[in-house]
């Protein structure tokens, strides 16, 4: 029979920034892989990484810009290692799928809405930021920003009502109904 291990500190303290951070991460990594499951396991490989490291890390408060780094370069070394392999044909094969949204459309319109949030003023764009991007609760956001629920939801209202108009932005973002689409 064997006997229960207590985790130690180091452990309790990695495994409570993993589920805080966790889904902002996450976020990340999918940014840099074109395939869901190719982002867990980037993100697991940083985490483990980061692990390795935690002890050597003073700076608790650059924990998330160390995670990061560390996906981007987990990420450079993945992607130097990669074999390729082409074969010669005569005929160019049949996709199996209907092909997806454009990926570099897909970029201008993110570069285009962040050209947009850059405009906001700085405490109307830290707001939808928290928000939208850093997936923070009103109550959450308006403890961070040191004022009240109200002032977060009339700001957020506002920004995102500058947003919509915003000329520089395509048809797809402007005419969003849901706030969180504008994120999206």
């Amino acid at each position: 029979m064997t006997t229960p291990v207590c985790p130690s500190a180091q452990q309790q303290q990695f495994t409570a920034y993993v589920r805080a951070r966790g889904p902002v991460l996450l976020r990340t990594a999918r940014s840099l892989t074109a395939n869901p499951c190719d982002a867990e396991d980037l993100l697991q490989t940083a985490l483990a990484k980061t692990y390795l490291a935690w002890d050597r890390i003073a700076d608790r408060g650059a924990l998330d810009g160390y995670v990061r780094r560390t996906l981007v370069n987990t990420r450079t070394s993945q992607w130097r290692k990669r074999r390729v392999d082409e074969f010669a044909c005569e005929e160019l094969p049949e996709p199996d799928v209907a092909p997806g949204p454009d990926p570099a459309e897909q970029q201008a319109q993110r570069d285009a809405l962040w050209n947009a949030i850059r405009r906001l003023p700085a405490r109307q764009r830290a707001m939808v930021v928290l928000r939208y991007y850093e997936d923070l609760t009103e109550v959450q956001t308006a403890e961070l920003m040191g004022v009240s629920v109200g002032t977060v939801k009339s700001a957020v209202s506002r920004a995102l009502v500058k947003l919509r108009t915003d000329p520089h932005l395509g048809d797809d973002l402007t005419s969003a109904d849901e706030p969180g689409a504008i994120a999206a």
